[in-house]
């Protein structure tokens, strides 16, 4: 939040101008937006330990509140400028930073595949359909 209020991204500002349209609603509405709200943050901090998107739940969960909350509005905003610097980041890589990342993920695929044509596959490992015979 240490830029200038210019340079945030165009979805904070339409956030606050839904803040403000927000208010004019019944406080039916407004806490129907609460419990929702919480219910989708919930279900993306359980995401993080349970398969999901949990990385695209929370913001929207945070959004929902933000409509209600300061808090969640703050959150949401340092969580949008991280994900604009991340996306800065990604944009400034070299390339041969990306192709070292391609051979890494290549060179994983690859041990995985040779681990599994040596040691077989544990007898743990779920597979759809049963063990073939």
């Amino acid at each position: 939040m240490s830029e200038p209020e210019a340079a945030k991204p165009s979805l904070i500002e339409r956030l606050r101008a839904q803040q403000a349209t927000h208010r004019d609603r019944s406080k039916f509405v407004r806490l129907g937006f609460i419990i929702v709200g919480f219910t989708v943050l919930l279900g993306g901090i359980a995401m993080l330990v349970l398969p999901g998107p949990a990385l695209a739940v929370i913001p929207i969960g945070l959004a929902i509140l933000s409509l209600e909350f300061a808090w969640a509005a703050r959150l949401l905003e340092v969580a949008i400028e991280k994900a604009e610097q991340a996306k800065q980041s990604a944009k400034e890589t070299t390339r041969a930073q990306r192709i070292i990342v391609a051979v890494a993920v290549v060179l994983g695929v690859a041990a995985i595949g040779v681990a599994i044509a040596v040691w077989g596959i544990p007898h743990w490992v779920p597979v759809v359909g049963g063990w073939p015979e």
